[in-house]
């Protein structure tokens, strides 16, 4: 290996490491679980306390039949509760049914569908457990990244992280905001 390769292998490891800390030293903060509505929860749990009726199926292709979420056996009127914290970014009607989505710190966005009455608005910040909505004959809850679809039980007592990403190049580059391109 040559003194270059070696020079850079050992810059990466060390910006390696520096994420690696610095991730590990703001990890407490975010994953302190202090209850579901606690000011404090930073991890996601359930909407509802009901039994799973269909769980998470995702088809193998995007275009195919599935269960991009998971439905729960509600009793119409029960409380549905955020999973983790965030902004409502939707509140409303589509096509005859109510839905609420909330925008994660992580990215994350968690959707609540089928509801009887919403309880929160566009814009308005909630803590992991508020109440935002009333299930209706139904209830469904989904979660993506981006397009991706996600099982939400895989998410339940994991951490919900957040904050910005800034990208900073190895050749001395532009530096690359959140959103690919911005400066």
């Amino acid at each position: 290996m040559s003194a270059a390769a070696r020079k850079m292998r050992a810059l990466l490891l060390g910006w390696i490491l520096l994420v690696a800390a610095l991730v590990g030293a703001a990890a407490p903060a975010w994953g302190r679980p202090t209850g579901t509505g606690g000011p404090g929860n930073r991890t996601y749990a359930p909407p509802v306390d009901a039994p799973v009726t269909d769980p998470f199926r995702p088809p193998p292709e995007p275009w195919m039949a599935g269960n991009r979420g998971i439905e729960y056996a509600t009793v119409p009127g029960s409380a549905v509760r955020a999973i983790g914290p965030g902004a409502v970014v939707f509140a409303g009607p589509v096509a005859g049914a109510l839905y609420v989505t909330i925008l994660h710190p992580d990215g994350l966005r968690s959707s609540y569908s089928y509801l009887a009455a919403i309880r929160v608005r566009v814009g308005q910040r909630v803590r992991g457990g508020a109440m935002v909505g009333v299930a209706g004959e139904r209830f469904h809850v989904g979660v993506r990244r981006r397009r991706v679809y996600l099982d939400p039980a895989s998410l339940w007592g994991r951490p919900v992280l957040g904050g910005r990403v800034l990208l900073v190049p190895l050749d001395g580059g532009p530096r690359l905001g959140p959103a690919w391109g911005r400066r």
